[in-house]
C-alpha cells in the first residue's frame, strides 16, 4: 500500500480514449448510434457512478440520459458530455425515442447481452421503425484490457484486501464461526478504505471448504484443522479477489498433499502467463498437474477469470474458453481440489498480463 492513492475519478484523457473506441465500433458496425444500457458500461465510458441511466453514442456526440435525481451528481462527475435529464412526468424510453428521432437515427446498436427479453421488446416498441442491431459483449471486451487508472485502482483494492485478512488472521480464535469471520472481513475492509467487500466472502471450515461457492454458516473454525477464505475488497468501484487456506490445527499428510498439488498447479499456470498465450493453455498448465495427481474429477471449475468493475469479467480461463491473453488484462489464477466429506483447497492470486510476461499483483504468503 506504499503507492500513491489513486484518484477517485477517471482522468478525462482515459475516458476520451474509451469513448473513441466506442466510436470506432459504431463505424465498424455501420450504424448511426450505439445505445449503452448496462450501468457499469455507462460508468466505464462516462465516469458516472449512478444507475438508471443510458448512454446514446453517435459518431460526433454522446448523450448521457438520466433523471433529475442524478442531475447534481452528473454535473460533478461528467463535465465533458451532453446530458439529457428527464423529470418524473417523462419516461426514459420516451426521451430515448425523442433523442433518436431528433438526431435522425435509422439504425441503433444495442447491448443484447445485458438486455432482458422484455426490455428489448419495450425498446423495439418505443422505437418502432428503427432497426435494432444486437451486439454481444463489445464494451465488455474493451473492459478486459485495463488502462493505467484501472490497474492502479485494482492494486489499491488488493492492498486493502490483504491488510484486512492480516487483521482477521491475527484475531482468529477457535470459537469464531464462518459468519463471524465474514462479517469481520466486511467491517475491516471498510476500516481500511474499501467501499465494501467485492463479493460475499466465502468462509468454509473443513468439509464445508469443499463447496467452492459456499455460504458462511454457524460452524466454528475449531471444528476442523483448516479453513478456506475467499474474499476481496472493492475500492473506487474496482474489485480484488483472493483465496487462502489457513491452518488452525495439525497439518495432516492428506492436507499437505492436496495443498502442495494445488500450489504446484497454480504456480505452473502463473508462470505460463504471457501475451498471446491461449487462455485454455493457461488452464491446461494447472489442470494437467491436478490430473496427474489423481484429482481430475475434483477440479470442476475454470482456472480463473478477469475482474474489474465486476468480480467476473472477460477473459474466462477454462478448458472450453477461446481467445488469448493480452497486455493489460488482470486475471485470477485459482485452481482447487474439492473432496466431499473432507474439504477443499483453493489458492488464488491476481495477475496482470504485461508486455513481456506477467506480474503477480497480490503479495500474501502461500506457506
Amino acid at each position: 500500500m506504499s503507492r500513491q492513492l489513486p484518484k477517485t475519478t477517471v482522468p478525462k484523457s482515459l475516458l476520451a480514449k474509451r469513448q473513441q473506441k466506442l466510436r470506432a465500433e459504431i463505424k465498424r458496425l455501420e450504424v448511426d448510434a450505439f445505445l449503452v444500457t448496462d450501468p457499469l458500461n455507462v460508468r466505464y465510458l462516462t465516469g458516472f457512478t449512478g444507475d438508471s441511466s443510458y448512454l446514446l453514442a453517435m459518431p460526433r456526440r454522446l448523450f448521457l440520459m438520466s433523471d433529475s435525481r442524478y442531475e447534481i451528481q452528473i454535473a460533478e462527475e461528467c463535465t465533458d458530455i451532453d446530458v439529457d435529464i428527464r423529470t418524473a412526468k417523462t419516461s426514459t424510453l420516451s426521451r430515448l425515442a425523442a433523442m433518436v428521432s431528433g438526431n435522425h437515427i435509422k439504425n441503433l446498436a444495442i447491448e443484447a447481452e445485458s438486455m432482458t427479453c422484455l426490455f428489448r421488446k419495450q425498446v423495439a416498441e418505443e422505437l418502432a421503425g428503427i432497426e435494432l442491431i444486437d451486439t454481444d459483449s463489445i464494451i465488455l471486451q474493451h473492459r478486459a484490457i485495463k488502462d493505467s487508472y484501472e490497474i492502479d485502482t485494482i492494486r489499491w483494492s488488493i492492498g486493502i484486501a490483504e491488510r484486512a485478512i492480516s487483521v482477521i488472521r491475527a484475531q482468529l480464535v477457535g470459537t469464531q464461526t464462518e459468519l463471524e469471520i465474514a462479517h469481520n472481513l466486511e467491517h475491516t475492509i471498510r476500516q481500511f478504505g474499501g467501499q465494501r467487500c467485492a463479493f460475499d466472502p466465502i468462509v468454509g471450515v473443513g468439509p464445508r471448504a469443499a463447496l467452492p461457492h459456499g455460504y458462511p454458516s454457524s460452524m466454528q473454525i475449531q471444528a476442523s484443522p483448516f479453513v478456506l477464505i475467499d474474499w476481496g475488497a472493492q475500492f473506487n468501484g474496482y474489485a480484488s479477489d483472493l483465496t487462502r487456506i489457513f491452518v488452525t490445527g495439525r497439518i495432516s499428510a492428506k492436507l499437505r498433499k492436496v495443498y502442495e498439488t494445488v500450489l504446484q498447479a497454480q504456480m505452473a499456470a502463473i508462470e505460463s502467463i504471457r501475451p498471446g498465450i491461449a487462455v485454455a493453455e493457461v488452464d491446461r498448465a494447472a489442470r494437467s498437474i491436478i490430473e496427474r495427481a489423481g484429482y481430475a474429477k475434483h477440479f470442476g471449475h475454470g482456472l480463473g477469470h478477469g475482474f474489474g468493475l465486476q468480480i467476473h469479467e472477460l477473459p474466462r480461463m477454462a478448458p472450453t474458453s477461446h481467445g488469448a491473453l493480452h497486455p493489460g488484462m488482470v486475471v485470477t489464477v485459482e485452481p482447487g481440489i474439492y473432496l466431499p466429506d473432507w474439504g477443499g483447497v483453493r489458492i488464488e492470486d491476481d495477475v496482470l498480463v504485461t508486455e513481456d510476461g506477467h506480474e503477480v499483483l497480490s503479495t500474501l504468503t502461500k506457506e
